[in-house]
């Protein structure tokens, strides 16, 4: 897999040499290949950061080293996460499979308006208990079929889909147009200047990159929080109309600064544009066409910004029936098969770790590396586009390599550190990507989402500019 996803990204192949390997080998058990599927991304992304490395010094290339032990605990951060003792909610009471009159669907109700769109979607009255909600949702959706509810939570603007087999994902439409796609692309798609950048240390070699991240949940700020562990400047950008959990940030906002605008609104829409002005990335990681109403797709983007490297990542692919969709790691799971091959006893099950959204971050950060490195003797602006079920369709491709679920455990505890930071005393696995020279930790713990000024570092904005 490592080969594969090196040669999608257009590196060297004879990079991949620089690649070792070690660690426990009784880590994320599954039928699928998770493991090879995790280290492989890590890898890509790491040997990514050394190539720059390496561009930037001068210098070798750095020799890559993949812990699968590290790469394990990370791909599971969310669970490792502990502020002051306490650990993250990670799904809500009505975020689970359900039976249905024909099958099984699967569910995501972890953001209030989800749970109301699924709620109302169901005709179920919202008594503010999801305790106590849970057996009224499960006799509403016993009796209906497992397509009906996918489609009648879709057209109120929730969350479900129907857990198919791989079989019946290959005949659908969205799942036909997935098996047509690679599994991500990089390429480029407008002029620009070539990348300009002074020599760095090893431990940062994404030094001097400003990094607009406009991601949301696992997989993009799993990519932009490994950008800023290399070094660059990177602001997530949210709108106060959709406010994020807090303890979803608190796993991948290390290293980050994290702000609000509003693009509606005139004085922040100028804000941002002077942001852009002189960032050198924008990761996306909205449903497709979300962003473009507001002159933030790749093309506008590039042509206000000549050189920028653009990556977007979403749930089910930017293409076929189903490509405006919202999605989660956990929906795709359900709907491409992973559910129903991971399963026991006609029960539905799942990987264990969201491994989508995790090696999909990997990737992505991976991708952005490449661009910048192609930039320095290419120039032009980048785009690298991404997918969930499109990483899914690579895991199912894979069957038969790694897979069987090991037996015996790890204890994480070597890859687990703490820091105090403000939003207490935090418990945090360490980041896995690993090469000579290379940073070991994130400059610095989370933050509260939404909390830091609109401005680059070095920079400030008054609140009358604002």
């Amino acid at each position: 897999m490592i080969n594969h996803a090196w040669a999608v990204l257009g590196g060297d192949p004879a990079h991949t040499a620089a690649i070792e390997y070690g660690g426990p080998v009784a880590v994320l058990p599954a039928r699928l290949p998770v493991r090879e599927l995790a280290r492989s991304t890590v890898a890509v992304c790491a040997l990514a950061a050394a190539e720059l490395a390496g561009a930037r010094s001068g210098g070798p290339l750095p020799t890559v080293r993949i812990e699968d032990g590290a790469v394990a605990t990370a791909f599971v951060s969310e669970r490792h996460l502990r502020i002051d003792g306490r650990a993250q909610v990670n799904f809500a009471p009505l975020s689970r499979f359900w039976h249905t009159a024909d099958g099984r669907v699967r569910t995501h109700a972890n953001y209030p308006h989800h749970r109301a769109r699924l709620l109302a979607a169901l005709n179920v009255a919202d008594c503010g208990d999801d305790e106590a909600l849970v057996p009224r949702v499960a006799a509403e959706l016993a009796r209906r079929t497992a397509v009906d509810v996918e489609e009648t939570v879709y057209a109120a603007g929730g969350l479900a889909v129907a857990v198919r087999t791989p079989e019946q994902w290959a005949a659908h439409p969205q799942g036909a147009a997935v098996a047509e796609r690679p599994l991500l692309t990089l390429e480029r798609f407008a002029d620009g200047p070539l990348r300009t950048l002074g020599p760095a240390e090893p431990a940062a070699p994404a030094a001097g990159l400003r990094v607009l991240d406009l991601t949301r949940v696992i997989a993009g700020p799993v990519a932009t929080r490994t950008l800023a562990l290399l070094g660059a400047d990177v602001l997530r950008v949210d709108s106060p109309q959709l406010p994020e959990s807090q303890d979803a940030h608190s796993d991948t906002g290390f290293g980050k600064r994290s702000t609000v605008l509003h693009l509606a609104r005139r004085t922040d829409r100028a804000v941002f544009e002077g942001l852009l002005a002189s960032a050198d990335v924008v990761v996306t990681g909205y449903r497709p066409g979300a962003l473009d109403a507001h002159g933030l797709a790749p093309e506008d983007l590039a042509a206000r910004r000549p050189g920028l490297v653009v990556g977007q990542l979403s749930a089910w692919g930017a293409y076929g029936p189903w490509g405006g969709r919202r999605g989660f790691d956990s929906l795709v799971q359900a709907a491409c098969g992973i559910a129903s091959v991971e399963g026991d006893g006609g029960e539905p099950g799942a990987l264990p770790a969201q491994a989508l959204d995790h090696g999909a971050g990997y990737l992505l950060a991976a991708a952005v590396l490449r661009a910048v490195t192609e930039q320095l003797t290419d120039g032009g602006s980048r785009l690298a586009v991404l997918s969930l079920a499109q990483t899914a369709a690579w895991l199912m491709r894979g069957v038969g390599r790694d897979g069987g679920r090991p037996s015996g455990a790890y204890d994480p505890a070597a890859w687990l550190a703490e820091a105090d930071g403000p939003l207490g005393r935090v418990r945090y696995a360490l980041p896995p990507v690993s090469f000579d020279g290379g940073p070991r930790d994130w400059s610095r713990p989370p933050g509260r989402w939404g909390s830091d000024a609109p401005a680059w570092r070095g920079q400030q904005t008054s609140d009358a500019e604002r």
